[in-house]
């Protein structure tokens, strides 16, 4: 009979490490779908802030402020610099522009804080727009590379901030000396 259950949970664990990529919660501690919605942003965030080309994205759009990649990637920073509401505006300023990445982003977005409604529309979006989408890596599922810094925080601290007071909200500007610092930001503690 134990070698019988013994199978049984062997079996179970390796269909759901196979088809999800992740291992089962422990006992009694099921992640919910906003646990994981949080977690996928962050990893699809740090996977597209620490790439290659954000430096060269985050340059021109402190330049272009219209740089719709550059307001996807900025919008990434801001998150992992714990400034929600600033990369709020930025993705659906890139979603608007027809960014499904963007679109992405707000979906996990408000999946994260359990306004399904919201993640809907934004999933929505990201299916029908006619753009390449990136989602999360399926790497990072688990446990993101980075995390935010203090020295992230502080730099997006430095920015300089516009204020809208007909929406109640701040709007954080980007500037190129971010831009040059990012690979560093990226490896501080």
């Amino acid at each position: 009979e134990d070698v019988t259950k013994l199978k049984q949970e062997v079996v179970r664990e390796v269909t759901a490490t196979l088809m999800f990529g992740t291992q089962l919660a422990p006992e009694g501690r099921f992640p919910t779908i906003l646990d994981r919605a949080d977690k996928d942003l962050q990893a699809l965030t740090a996977a597209l802030l620490y790439s290659d080309g954000a430096a060269a994205h985050l340059a021109k759009f402190a330049e272009e402020p219209a740089y719709i990649d550059g307001a996807l990637h900025f919008a990434c920073l801001l998150s992992l610099a714990d400034s929600s509401e600033g990369a709020q505006w930025w993705w659906q300023f890139a979603a608007g522009a027809g960014n499904a990445t963007a679109a992405h982003c707000l979906h996990l977005f408000h999946l994260g804080r359990g306004e399904l409604r919201d993640a809907d529309h934004w999933a929505h979006q990201a299916v029908t727009m006619d753009t390449h989408v990136q989602l999360t890596p399926f790497s990072r599922r688990r446990t993101p590379r980075h995390r935010p810094t203090l020295a992230l925080r502080e730099a997006v601290g430095r920015l300089q901030v516009n204020e809208v007071e007909e929406w109640g909200f701040q709007v954080f500007r980007p500037d190129s000396h971010l831009a040059h610092q990012i690979e560093e930001l990226a490896d501080a503690p």
